[in-house]
Formats: C-alpha cells, structure tokens, sequence
C-alpha cells in the first residue's frame, strides 16, 4: 500500500495518517451531505407518491402496494453493501453508494408505469445503505474524538433535513416542473456528493487491516501482530469475512435482536415517514398541500431529536437513549392517531412523532459501528441495516392489506406504525450493552 502525505509534508502510510480536526471536519460534511441526498431521494418518492399514483391512475392500496415491491427490490441490493465497506474500503464504498443513488433519482424521472418504478426505485438499495458506511466510517474517523455520540448525530441529523428538503422543494418545485424532474434535481446533489467524497481519506481502521492481510501474506506474522496491536485489531482481522462471522456463539443474539429492532421500526418509519402525507391525507383529512408544511415542521423538529438523542447517548449510553426515545414515540404517535383531526394538535404531536422516532437513529448507528469488531464492523452493521427494507416492506405491505379489507386508515397506522415502534423498543433492550470510556470501549455481554 503506498504511502501518503502527512499535514507536516512527510512521507506517512495510510495506517498511521493522523486524523486532524481538519480530516474529521470534511468527512463528517461530505456524510452529511450524502445522508441529505439519500434521504432526499428516498423520502422524496413516498412524499410525492400520491402525486405519482394520480397520473398513473393508482388507488390508494395500489399506490402502497408499488412502493412494496419497490422496498423488495432495495432489500435485494443492499444486500451487498457489508461485503462492499470490508472488502472495498469505507471510502470507495460511499462513492459506489452514492453513484447508485444517483442512477435511481434520475432514472425515476423517466418511469413509465409501475413495472419501471419497481426496477428503478430498487437501486436505491445502495443510497439508502449509505448511512451503513456513516455507522462505520465515522466510528472509526472519530476514533480519538470526544462528544462522539453528539458529532455523530449531527451527522445523521441529515435524515430530517433530507425529509425536509424533500418536503420543502416537492411544494415549490411540484408546480413549475412536476415530479418528474424533481427527482433529477435529487441525482445531481448525488453526483455532488461523489465529486465531494473523491478527496476524503480512507479509514486508518481499514487500511490497517490491509496491511495486516499483506503482511501475513509476506510472513511477516510478527509485523502482522504488531501492526494490529497498535491499531486495536482483533485477532481474526486478516480472516476473510462472511455473514456467518456475525452469527457467531458471541455475537449471535445481539446481530439477531439488532435486525429485529431495525425490522420492526422500519415498518413505523414506513407509515409515519416515507408515507407519511398518505397517512396524514387519509386518516386526520389533512390537504395534500397542508401535509407537506406539516412534512416540513415536523422534520425540522426531527432534527432536533437526533441532536439532542445523540448528546443523550453520551450521556445514559446509547442503547437506553434509543430504547426510551423509541417508547416515547410509540405513545405520542398513539395519541395523535386518537386524537381529534385539529391541526393544533396534529402538528406538534406528528413532530414530536418523528423526533422520538427518527431522533434516536444518532445513537443506534454509531452504537452499531462500537458494538461489532472491526474486521466484521461492515457486515455486522449492514445484515442489521438491511432489515430497514424488509421492514419496510412489512409495514408497506401490511398497511395495503388493512386498507385493502376495509379497515380505518387511524387504526391501520396504529396497527402498523404505533405497534412497530413498541415491539422495536422491546428488541432494542435485548442487545449487547456499551459503555463508552471516550477512547475505550467495553462490551458487556
């Protein structure tokens, strides 16, 4: 592996490349921005898909029952994202990420029917796993970093600004240039991001355990054992990595609960979120206009949730901030739902809503990115993520079949959103407990 500049100008491996306060400054822009984009997108096509179901001529239940088979199709692809961050690099993965992400967006615009959007929709598999390489490259760039929960969350902050900008530009765009070019707009701040992300550096973390691979490779076991000691490597490094390296006795319950918590709260992000200005529209008799200024508020206060959980996480550990903030959501969203359809009380509870909701997503993915080894961080933080689409194909799935046998939109998002967000807070608890000790962190089975 060659060798690298350092700040000073002398000649460094990429392993032993000092992070700067400069380094983590433009890398945790280029995954904001990228998080933005990827948000943006895929917010941007449940935001609009009433829109897109009217000119297609979709019910409701069809409507919902395209953006199932779209969610399959994103589960299918983000299926290859943990074997691209181990083996490719974090850097070179959220450059392939987010080159797939604007394929999808500007493809979109060119849909023809429903046969398309599905085939379209389901490459955003890779933008949306972004945020797998956020869990993964920033825990290793802000290894020696202090407040790494609250850097974090301001990071994956961009899932509410992504919301809103998704919101915001769907209500001034919509009527000059249609959906259709709304989402090229989307491709090109992906193709931005790419442009960004060309200059950032790669991972210490990961060019180590190249190094570590090379150096085995050479015989030079001993250099091998040194290099790994310095950089906090586990034994099993230099292993070529599987699925199965996290299902091990060790590991096991903790990947296994992991995936149910992202499963069972994707199918809450499904109706609260993506199809949020549906639910909104069909069970409180919300306009669509209205439901995109409530879309707007609401992520904005969304933002302040993941500032503020990722602090929270900081402070009382991760795993107890995404646990209480999810139980919380599932009793604002309740009260909402069964509540009286007065914009007064909708607003602010819909954006207290997404703040317990998508705010505690700061302190689960950087847990995630601490609580799996190095040489599995990859894999092990994405067969949990790709249980995002599964889940959200679930609760997409779900809602069409209630709607469809005729029951109350309200209790359908109950049913599916409300019970979502319990059972998730319940799976959560079960996981492996951390404890962060700044530079130090300690598992406790």
């Amino acid at each position: 592996m060659s060798s690298l500049r350092s700040p000073g100008g002398r000649s460094v491996e990429p392993w032993n490349v000092p992070i700067t306060k400069k380094t983590i400054t433009q890398v945790s822009i280029v995954c904001f921005i990228a998080w933005v984009a990827s948000v943006y997108d895929y917010t941007l096509f449940g935001t609009l898909l009433p829109v897109i179901a009217e000119e297609f001529g979709w019910t409701t239940a069809q409507a919902t029952a395209v953006n199932t088979f779209a969610t399959i199709g994103v589960f299918i692809v983000s299926l290859l994202v943990g074997t691209i961050l181990d083996r490719m690099g974090r850097k070179r993965a959220l450059i392939i990420l987010m080159l797939g992400g604007a394929v999808a967006s500007g493809l979109t615009g060119l849909a023809a029917g429903a046969v398309s959007i599905v085939l379209i929709r389901s490459l955003t598999g890779f933008s949306m796993s972004e945020e797998v390489v956020n869990a993964v490259y920033l825990n290793e760039i802000y290894k020696e970093a202090k407040s790494r929960g609250l850097m974090y969350s301001l990071v994956q902050g961009g899932w509410p600004v992504g919301a809103l900008i998704s919101a915001g530009l769907s209500a001034l765009l919509l009527p000059i240039i249609g959906w259709r070019w709304t989402f090229v707009v989307a491709a090109v701040l992906s193709l931005i991001v790419v442009a960004l992300a060309l200059r950032l550096p790669e991972s210490p973390t990961f060019a180590a355990m190249q190094e570590v691979k090379r150096r085995r490779a050479s015989g030079d076991v001993d250099g091998a054992h040194r290099l790994a000691d310095e950089h906090d490597l586990e034994e099993a490094a230099h292993h070529a990595t599987g699925v199965k390296d996290v299902f091990t006795p060790e590991l096991r319950w903790h990947t296994i609960l992991l995936a149910l918590a992202w499963f069972f709260n994707w199918i809450s992000i499904m109706i609260f979120s993506v199809l949020g200005t549906t639910i909104l529209v069909s069970a409180k008799g919300v306009s669509f206009e209205n439901s995109l200024v409530i879309l707007v508020l609401a992520n904005a206060v969304g933002f302040v949730g993941y500032v503020f959980h990722g602090w929270l996480g900081d402070k009382i550990t991760r795993k107890r901030t995404v646990v209480l903030g999810w139980l919380a959501g599932g009793i604002v969203s309740l009260i909402m739902l069964l509540g009286p359809d007065d914009a007064a009380i909708i607003i602010p509870l819909y954006a207290l809503t997404l703040f317990f909701l998508t705010g505690p997503y700061a302190a689960l993915l950087f847990y995630m990115g601490e609580s799996f080894p190095a040489h599995v961080r990859g894999m092990g933080t994405n067969v949990a993520h790709v249980m995002a689409p599964v889940g959200g194909i679930a609760g997409s799935g779900l809602l069409s079949i209630l709607l469809a046998a005729g029951v109350d939109t309200g209790w359908a998002a109950i049913i599916t959103g409300t019970g979502g967000l319990f059972i998730s807070a319940l799976c959560m608890a079960g996981t492996r407990t951390i404890r962060d000790a700044h530079q130090k962190t300690t598992v406790i089975a």
